[in-house]
Formats: structure tokens, C-alpha cells, sequence
């Protein structure tokens, strides 16, 4: 990632576009380096530009964001996709995060807290705004038994770092997670580094999906 983050912005509305464009000129430590106007050319664009994050739309002509969110991550997985839409309580939400993005925000957030999203997702951490969290739980309670194969999976992690995932998938931060182990915050940063490729996760988001999935945390039990 560079010192200075290149972000591609994807959305179908020009004006969308042109505020984004905007709001992230205020900050000089990011840099658009190419908008696109649907998710094929968004695709296109950023396998040949390479951007750190790509601000995704869901709703565009001939390829939706998460269909492209999930080509993306087929060809080009390095680069983050963090989702920007007006809609929140619907199959969009969970679609988007299995295809593989890394955040997800209502277009109504701040500019500073944008800002701040798209700093957060191309360190490698992710983030969901609290009712876009709220949505991906209550999917869950709907959602199939646990799949004892997929809970299996869980198995190779100690328990301390099955401590530290439960806490993720209930919502705390590295912070409040230190707080409640006793330990340092660099401690459960270093946990999730080895959370993740033992269970060959991308990112937080996809741990809590698995979290929810396997039934190690259920709904209702969120610290939120």
C-alpha cells in the first residue's frame, strides 16, 4: 500500500461521483486516481489501476456492486472494496460482505467519518457501520444450521485466539477486546494476524460471518 492511498471511485450518478471526488480531495494523504460509472468498468478500471480501495455503488447498470465486488476479489484481491449505498436493510448487505468487501457504509455518513472508513479499510481492518452490523446478525437468525464441517474448521485455533474471534464477531474493537483479556492491543492485532489465514478469512468481516455461521457466537449475545 502506498504512503498516499489511491482510492477508485464506482457509483452510476455523476453528482455522486463529483461529491466523493470532493469530500477525499480534503484529505492529501488520499488520491482518486479513476471513477467508474458501473461495476464492469469498475472492475476494468481497477484491475489496470490498482487503487488501495475502491468506494463501491450497489445499485449500477449492466454489473451491480456486488457482483463486481466479488470479480474484484477473484482477480484482484489485494485491492479493498468498501461499500457506499443509501440502502441497509436488505439481501444487499449480507450479499456484498460474502462477496468479499471489507466495509460498508450509508452514503448519509459523514464526510469525515468516509474519510476515516476508507483509512481504516486499506490498513487491512474492516467496517461496518452499527445498523449495517444490526442487519448482518439478524440474517443470521434466519439463517441454515450450523454446517458441523464449516464448524470444524474452528479447531485450529487456540483458545485464547477462539476468545479473541468471539469478541470480534460480538462487536468490540481492538481496544475493548484488550480491555476485557487483560492484554495489550498489539496482542489481539497479532491474534487476528494468525486468525485470519488459519481459517483462510480475507478480513474481520468475513471472521464474524464465520463466527455467526458455526454458531460459536448467536444472536442476541452482541456487545452492542
Amino acid at each position: 500500500m502506498s504512503e498516499v492511498l489511491r482510492v477508485l471511485i464506482a457509483d452510476d450518478d455523476d453528482l455522486m461521483r463529483a461529491g466523493l471526488r470532493a469530500v477525499l480531495s480534503s484529505d492529501d494523504r488520499i488520491s482518486v486516481v479513476g471513477e467508474a460509472f458501473d461495476g464492469r468498468e469498475a472492475v476494468a478500471r481497477a484491475r489496470a489501476l490498482l487503487p488501495d480501495v475502491v468506494l463501491m455503488d450497489v445499485r449500477m447498470p449492466q454489473q451491480d456492486g456486488i457482483a463486481a465486488t466479488r470479480d474484484l476479489s477473484a482477480v484482484a484481491p489485494e485491492v479493498r472494496v468498501l461499500i457506499l449505498t443509501t440502502f441497509e436493510d436488505d439481501d444487499y448487505v449480507f450479499g456484498a460482505l460474502n462477496a468479499g468487501a471489507s466495509g460498508f457504509l450509508l452514503k448519509r455518513t459523514r464526510p469525515e467519518q468516509l474519510i476515516e472508513a476508507i483509512h481504516t479499510v486499506a490498513a487491512g481492518e474492516s467496517l461496518l457501520s452499527p445498523s449495517v452490523t444490526r442487519t448482518v446478525i439478524d440474517r443470521m437468525t434466519t439463517a441454515t444450521p450450523p454446517d458441523p464441517e464449516t464448524a470444524r474448521r474452528l479447531r485450529v485455533l487456540t483458545a485464547r485466539e477462539r476468545d479473541v474471534l468471539t469478541l470480534v464477531a460480538r462487536g468490540l474493537s481492538n481496544a475493548e477486546i484488550a480491555a476485557e483479556l487483560f492484554v495489550e492491543e498489539s496482542t489481539v492485532k497479532t491474534h487476528m494476524k494468525r486468525i485470519l489465514p488459519k481459517l483462510k478469512l480475507r478480513d474481520r468481516v468475513q471472521a464474524v460471518i464465520l463466527a455467526y455461521e458455526t454458531g460459536m457466537v448467536r444472536p442476541g449475545e452482541n456487545a452492542r
